[in-house]
């Protein structure tokens, strides 16, 4: 504890002489995981210099002029990064006025476009980055049809540009939840899949009739890069029957670049999804089935994934709040323990959480990652970051400090010592 309270105190006095640009830092003395799905390093420094990761490991190093903090008792992590959120999205739930999360009015569903919705003064961006969390997916959830529509991806740095890479994705709806929404049936939910990248596909050629088309032109448009593969499709699906119908797409579109999401009995037909080369979306640790499409669920599935050679992310929509994805790993790690049942290794659950998802998105090598030329996203922990105990104390995007500070942190603050005589204070903006 006094070498973490040492090093928080040098970190004040650098914060203080911080420019809003990116800083040149260097950490050294800490344990460092790379997200690479290895073990964690110890006494290895972290050298970051123009908004980029130069350097991490042992034998790293210091270039001069490059200020140096003493990371002794602290881990460094590359930022956490949160796949399929709603973060920008929305403010409170419950009050419609504030929520973009659902366009289920909205005579379009592919072409929509989070984008310009995303909202970079969040509370939960502030809440989630100083949760360790530096990039995100941001999408609305399909409602009216079985499409989403095209989600971002978003960093969770304290200015007003949070859009990384917008129409990043395209989501759908599959199992019980896309077969309800497109008729009763998966019969009616599959037809409406192919007949919709059918009209895509007459779109793209020039041979699409407006006048006898079921899709709006927007739509028909916007599902031209998923069939070209240049926007990767993020299919919700759970039964192991449907995953095998979902795989199958590729034979009439194979340019499509599927991402399973969900895939509670992924575990069933893992090597299949493995053969494919599709990666995974998969909640973390659901044991139960919440719908006859998860009877198989297990608090294996992603360990057996993994164990099969398929490429799996934790889902943050699969929680309540993104920013316990740290300690959904933690319990893949745990798992491991039990006889009997399938987790991950230490590294493979921090890559589950980092490099990994950041690769499914489009960004590998570049987030998620403490490696040369990849973007400068830190995180100083001052413990073991798949422990619950454990936060960050320095969080960094592109190579620009972040506050750590929000609504909750302030809240704490103004309530901590309380006199029970005063009336309630007003909320502090």
């Amino acid at each position: 504890m006094t070498r973490a309270l040492t090093f928080a105190a040098s970190a004040i006095a650098l914060a203080f002489a911080a420019p809003a640009a990116a800083q040149s830092v260097a950490i050294t003395n800490a344990t460092v995981a790379t997200g690479d799905g290895s073990d964690p390093i110890e006494g290895a420094t972290v050298v970051v210099q123009g908004g980029k990761v130069v350097a991490a490991g042992t034998g790293v190093a210091v270039p001069a002029g490059v200020p140096v903090l003493d990371g002794s008792g602290t881990w460094v992590t590359p930022g956490l990064f949160a796949t399929m959120t709603s973060l920008g999205l929305w403010d409170v739930g419950a009050v419609s006025e504030s929520n973009d999360t659902r366009a289920s009015d909205s005579p379009f569903s592919a072409a929509l476009d989070v984008a310009p919705a995303i909202n970079p003064a969040s509370q939960h961006i502030a809440i989630h980055r100083a949760a360790g969390i530096t990039r995100a997916a941001s999408t609305v959830l399909p409602t009216g049809e079985i499409f989403g529509g095209q989600g971002a991806i978003i960093d969770l740095g304290a200015d007003g540009d949070a859009v990384v890479e917008a129409r990043a994705f395209q989501t759908v709806a599959m199992g019980e939840y896309g077969a309800r929404i497109s008729g009763g049936s998966r019969a009616a939910m599959y037809t409406a899949l192919r007949n919709a990248l059918f009209e895509a596909r007459a779109y793209a050629n020039g041979t699409w009739d407006g006048a006898d088309a079921m899709l709006p032109r927007a739509d028909a448009e916007a599902l031209g890069a998923v069939l070209s593969g240049r926007q990767p499709l993020m299919i919700a699906v759970e039964r192991a029957s449907d995953i095998r119908t979902v795989l199958g797409l590729k034979r009439e579109f194979p340019r499509l670049d599927l991402v399973l999401v969900g895939a509670s009995e992924g575990w069933l037909v893992a090597n299949e999804i493995a053969a494919a080369g599709v990666p995974v979306i998969a909640d973390g640790l659901d044991d139960l089935p919440q719908g006859f499409d998860e009877l198989g669920s297990t608090q294996s599935n992603v360990g057996r994934m993994v164990k099969a050679g398929v490429r799996v992310a934790i889902n943050a929509s699969a929680m309540e709040n993104p920013r316990n994805l740290n300690q959904y790993a933690g319990n893949l790690v745990a798992l491991t323990r039990i006889p009997g049942a399938d987790g991950l290794s230490w590294g493979q659950a921090f890559a589950a959480i980092s490099s990994v998802p950041a690769a499914i998105s489009g960004m590998d090598g570049k987030a998620g990652v403490l490696a040369p030329g990849a973007m400068g996203d830190l995180v100083v922990w001052d413990g073991d970051p798949l422990e619950v105990s454990s936060a960050p104390i320095r969080v960094y995007i592109d190579g620009v400090e972040q506050p750590l500070d929000n609504h909750q942190s302030r809240l704490k603050e103004r309530y901590r010592d309380l006199d029970e005589s005063d009336l309630p204070k007003a909320y502090d903006w």
